[in-house]
């Protein structure tokens, strides 16, 4: 399996509990936005602790970025890579994912779910292929929305923001179920692009299915 050493750029606070990290990019290494690939630690006890982490850049870019969420409860890799500093290395393993984009529709995040879409749609935006696409975006609290401002300059209106936890001007509250789905979506014929916890991602393509959009329009991480 193919790896490759890299040091740490930069690294930006994006919310709370998210960091953006930018690293050098390999000689030759390419991706398709939404793809990922797994991610160590290059230090003593974490070199074989392997996670899954998707490409927020864009290929076309000198550098590669990851943007992650740190989950404190556990000594874990998000953990470990929040106490890191720009100079420090990562080690990365082959491209791989399976959420790419088909064509216009609805995408459906939840919290660090967004990751994979972040790259689709700066590729859109950079483009100017975003018409016809809408983002459902649920977090627990405003304070997690991930690079909120940007996403609000790319989709305009069509950056649906939902919060589970809190009641908030400009904000819908709530969750995405059945019902929320019925009464938002407007055609199920489109694509649908859906991330997020595992349990989000079966109810609501379960949910998608009732309401009569087809197996093969919705896309996720399988």
């Amino acid at each position: 399996m193919e790896s490759h050493i890299v040091k740490i750029k930069t690294i930006k606070q994006v919310t709370h509990d998210v960091k953006s990290f930018r690293i050098e990019k390999p000689e030759g290494y390419q991706f398709i936005p939404g793809q990922a690939t797994e991610v160590a630690i290059n230090k003593q006890g974490w070199q074989e602790e392997r996670r899954p982490f998707t490409f927020t850049s864009l290929n076309h870019e000198p550098t590669l970025e990851f943007t992650i969420k740190r989950y404190i409860d556990h000594n874990g890799v998000t953990n470990q890579l929040h106490q890191l500093v720009p100079g420090d290395e990562l080690i990365l393993h082959d491209v791989w994912g399976a959420i790419e984009y088909k064509g216009p529709g609805y995408f459906i995040a939840g919290g660090a779910g967004i990751t994979p879409f972040l790259a689709i749609l700066r590729q859109l935006h950079h483009d100017n292929q975003m018409t016809g696409n809408t983002l459902f975006f649920s977090n627990k609290t405003a304070a997690d929305v991930i690079y909120e401002e940007e996403l609000d300059n790319i989709l305009g209106q069509q950056f649906i923001k939902i919060l589970s936890r809190e009641k908030k001007s400009g904000y819908e509250n709530g969750l995405i179920n059945m019902d929320y789905l019925r009464s938002r979506i407007t055609d199920f014929s489109k694509h649908f692009y859906v991330c997020g916890p595992d349990k989000m991602i079966a109810d609501i393509n379960g949910t998608l299915t009732n309401l009569g959009a087809t197996a093969d329009l919705v896309v996720f991480e399988k």
